[in-house]
């Protein structure tokens, strides 16, 4: 089970960070399209199409990512109080109810949206540029697939959390600049003391 959390991790992690470099197109893009609308007074046609679909992009493959690392928005003001044990059973009702389910809806309806949209070279109606979107509707499906193969690793998780109780952590690749002041702070403070 944990070669199976490891390469889910690994897997989500190499596509949302390999997206997130989406996040520095989109600012460049930006900033040329208010630079040659402001500055040359020649606005582009393309630029609010291509920001939102590098957006959206970004957004659905970083998904997997977040869920391998706990970053989803969850209402836990009673489940942290409870032992590794019982959120693991909780959880693994709530993966078999109500993800796998909603990710398996995802894929199909993404896959009926990406095949019509590629059938007919579907483009933007939103500009005149007539920007192409039928490889962005094909993001549905492929991170439909991140999520579902994650999900089979929050599952082995669960499993091992209700057996062992404790949880699989995923390993740390990304710090808060705020925890790693606080570390530095933490251990100037033990040098200072000794």
């Amino acid at each position: 089970m944990l070669s199976i959390i490891r390469f889910a991790d690994n897997l989500s992690a190499w596509f949302g960070k390999s997206f997130a470099w989406l996040i520095l197109l989109m600012s460049i893009g930006t900033g040329y399209e208010v630079f040659v609308r402001y500055v040359m007074n020649n606005p582009t046609a393309w630029a609010l199409d291509v920001s939102f679909i590098m957006y959206g992009t970004l957004f659905m493959m970083g998904g997997a990512y977040t869920l391998s690392r706990g970053g989803h928005v969850r209402g836990d003001f009673l489940y942290r109080l409870l032992q590794p044990r019982t959120q693991g059973k909780i959880d693994l009702v709530l993966y078999i109810l109500f993800f796998f389910p909603g990710v398996t809806a995802l894929i199909l309806a993404g896959w009926k949206y990406a095949a019509r949209s590629w059938q007919y070279g579907e483009v933007s109606v939103n500009s005149p540029a007539g920007v192409p979107i039928f490889q962005f509707k094909t993001v549905i499906v492929a991170a439909g697939i991140l999520l579902f193969i994650q999900g089979i690793a929050q599952v082995c998780r669960c499993i091992i959390a209700i057996r062992d109780n404790y949880w699989v952590e995923p390993d740390e690749d990304v710090f808060e600049t705020e925890d790693l002041l606080m570390q530095e702070a933490n251990k100037a403070e033990k040098d200072h003391i000794t």
